[in-house]
């Protein structure tokens, strides 16, 4: 044993263990101390990417508003221009009304009507805001006005009507989302097929139906448009496509300002896609509002040829739902045999033109001039 005490190899592992230790203490303040530098350059570049990400969302968001704010401009004027043109057209019908001129002003005022929609539409995705009628409108009117707004307005049959209004001050929305929603019926379905457009009461309500024959939308498509629809998902500017896809954006905006909803969820009788307009009690006016007289262009079509039954209201003055109604489509008018045009053709031409024109203007805004922020929301 004291041979093992005096061996200097123990004395030296005695002296080291203190040593060590201090070495290794040491040690562990070094690493805890570069652990907590770690930690703050760690929270530090979190703060900076953080920082980074939202000055991107703040320059995009910037940019995103100073291009709306550009076309908003852009569009201010284009609507201002499609009004005063619109009030020239309309002059030069009343001058011109037994003249066989009158045929090609009713195609310039309609396809002014489609420039104006446009330009419309372009301003509602921008913030801008439509004009404001002072009086209420029928229900049917409305949807004559959209009708009035798309290339091919032959191809819209209105099989129902309804002596129920819409309350002025959703005239403008509510015919313009209805206008895209036709439209897209035509773009997406064969030229050669109908839109056919119902007019139903509901509970609390009354809804505009509109099915096409076009090939429908996948599933993915669906739920894009119920996300578009809902305001689940409001995309940017740059994210509309090219060439930009307005149509269920504006729908979107349109009825979030005026307060109804839209559903293309569905599938149509026909295959293809099934929109509803749901217009809740408050856009419905509490009265009913007769349709403007067009008669030229729209007659009944029943298999027993007796006229519908009358409908009357609900106590909530919603039109009830007749027991047989009959069916509206648009009467077309027959090429002469020659193919040369005859003076009656021409005639009955420009009856049917006027009469959408008329229908078209009974469900617009007024022709005054466009003024941003001058509706009541």
């Amino acid at each position: 044993m004291d041979n093992f005490l005096q061996d200097p190899a123990l004395w030296c592992l005695i002296a080291a263990v203190p040593t060590g230790a201090v070495i290794i203490r040491r040690n562990r303040r070094v690493i805890s101390s570069q652990a907590d530098q770690l930690t703050q350059w760690e929270s530090r570049l979190a703060d900076q990417t953080a920082d980074h990400a939202q000055s991107i969302v703040d320059a995009e968001s910037a940019a995103e508003e100073r291009t709306k704010t550009v076309l908003k401009s852009a569009t201010r004027t284009l609507q201002s221009l499609a009004g005063e043109q619109q009030v020239v057209i309309e002059n030069l019908q009343r001058k011109y009304g037994g003249h066989p001129v009158l045929h090609e002003l009713l195609e310039v005022n309609h396809a002014n009507a489609q420039f104006a929609r446009r330009a419309q539409a372009i301003a509602v995705i921008c913030g801008g805001f439509l004009g404001r009628r002072k009086d209420a409108a029928s229900v049917y009117d409305v949807i004559r006005s959209a009708q009035g707004q798309i290339r091919n307005f032959e191809r819209v049959h209105i099989r129902s009507q309804s002596a129920f209004g819409v309350e002025a001050k959703a005239i403008s929305g509510v015919a313009l989302a209805v206008a895209e929603l036709l439209a897209n019926a035509a773009n997406y379905s064969r030229p050669d097929t109908a839109i056919e457009v119902n007019i139903q009461p509901v509970h609390n309500g009354l809804c505009v139906i509109i099915d096409d024959f076009g090939v429908g939308m996948s599933d993915e498509q669906r739920q894009k448009a119920g996300r578009l629809l809902s305001g689940e998902y409001i995309p940017a500017m740059s994210e509309l496509g090219n060439p930009p896809q307005f149509g269920f954006p504006v729908i979107a905006e349109l009825s979030r300002r005026y307060g109804f909803s839209v559903d293309v969820s569905s599938t149509s009788p026909y295959g293809g896609v099934r929109a509803v307009v749901r217009l809740p009690e408050d856009l419905l006016t509490e009265q009913s509002v007769e349709p403007t007289a067009s008669a030229p262009v729209i007659t009944p079509v029943s298999s027993g040829g007796g006229a519908p039954e009358p409908a009357g209201l609900t106590a909530n003055g919603l039109p009830k739902r007749a027991s047989r109604q009959a069916p509206m489509s648009i009467v077309r008018v027959a090429a002469a045999p020659d193919d040369s045009p005859s003076d009656d053709d021409s005639a009955v031409a420009a009856a049917r033109m006027a009469a959408l024109a008329h229908g078209t203007r009974s469900g617009r805004q007024p022709t005054a001039a466009y003024r941003e922020g001058s509706e009541t929301q």
